[in-house]
């Protein structure tokens, strides 16, 4: 009768003993991290949570007096919801968020390739092109307010000098041409930060790549669609995830321009919570109409931050 005998069983592998003072390390470490996140919780999510919880009161003047702002559940949400004026702010921020960014970002692609071939005076002709960025937005806007004016505007004379407008464009005071006159001063405030960004992603392109893409025989446009748009891809989202973010939001341009007439024609989400918090006072109607803005900024937020994921998950398109 023979006996077999099982392989004895392999001893687990010691523990690496851990590095004396590592816990100092990371003591030290979090106090680095600490600041900011003080800064972050105070400055950023103690007004979150007290918007939050403000939509959800009676919140109005007399609150700052008594220090009362009873619950009413969702009153706030159904009251906003129901107002026929946030279907339009809606659909109307919509419209100038959309328009801001196509044109913001074909005109700032254009020009960043346009300077991507340096040319005598080009670093002028940018720094010249980036003061629109530079001025105040509400300077910018009372400026083209003045260039708009349907009457005694540079911009009607001009028309008229060419011909091309007999009577003038009423560009702030025709409910069916405001929105898009807020639209073409958004755009000519956002193309120089679009042309930056955009003209320093072209820079780190290999040049290696359009000289095998000319020694193929490629035409410039196959070139610009087969190795400029791919490389851009990462830059791309950047400058249109951050456009989203600062265009969604924007209140002293129109406010500036047209303060969101004629007619509402030009009332955003941004406006419309300026109006109920500081016109009629209804701070918990306000809130609830930020906290919309806020849902749609993270949500843009949450998509950039997976695409960004994804890139790097593939080893980037470089």
């Amino acid at each position: 009768m023979t006996t077999s005998t099982l392989p004895a069983r392999p001893e687990a592998p010691a523990r690496a003993p851990r590095p004396r003072g590592a816990g100092r390390r990371r003591f030290h470490q979090w106090l680095f991290v600490l600041p900011a996140l003080v800064y972050l919780l105070v400055f950023f999510g103690y007004p979150l949570v007290r918007n939050v919880l403000m939509s959800f009161q009676e919140y109005t003047p007399r609150t700052y007096f008594t220090g009362e702002a009873p619950f009413n559940g969702l009153d706030n949400w159904h009251r906003v919801f129901e107002n026929d004026l946030f279907g339009d702010a809606l659909w109307q921020t919509i419209l100038f968020t959309v328009g801001s960014l196509v044109g913001q970002f074909t005109i700032g692609l254009a020009l960043a390739v346009f300077f991507s071939r340096r040319f005598h005076l080009s670093g002028v002709i940018r720094a010249v092109l980036l003061l629109p960025w530079l001025v105040p937005m509400v300077v910018s806007a009372v400026v083209w307010r003045r260039i708009m004016d349907e009457d005694h505007g540079v911009l009607n004379s001009f028309l008229e000098t060419l011909h091309l407008s007999g009577d003038g464009v009423p560009w702030l005071s025709s409910p069916s041409v405001a929105l898009l006159s807020a639209i073409l001063v958004n755009i000519w405030i956002g193309v120089p930060f679009n042309m930056v960004i955009l003209y320093g992603g072209l820079q780190e392109i290999p040049r290696d790549l359009y000289e095998a893409a000319a020694l193929d025989g490629a035409s410039p446009w196959r070139t610009f669609r087969s190795v400029t748009l791919p490389m851009l891809r990462p830059v791309v989202t950047v400058v249109l995830v951050l456009g989203f973010m600062s265009t969604i939001k924007i209140l002293d341009l129109i406010l500036a321009l047209t303060g969101g007439g004629p007619a509402d024609s030009t009332q955003t989400l941004g406006t419309l919570t300026y109006q109920l918090s500081f016109l009629q006072l209804d701070f918990g109607q306000g809130a609830v109409v930020g906290n919309v803005l806020i849902l749609i900024s993270a949500v843009f937020a949450v998509l950039y931050l997976r695409v960004n994921r994804a890139d790097l998950g593939n080893g980037g398109t470089r």
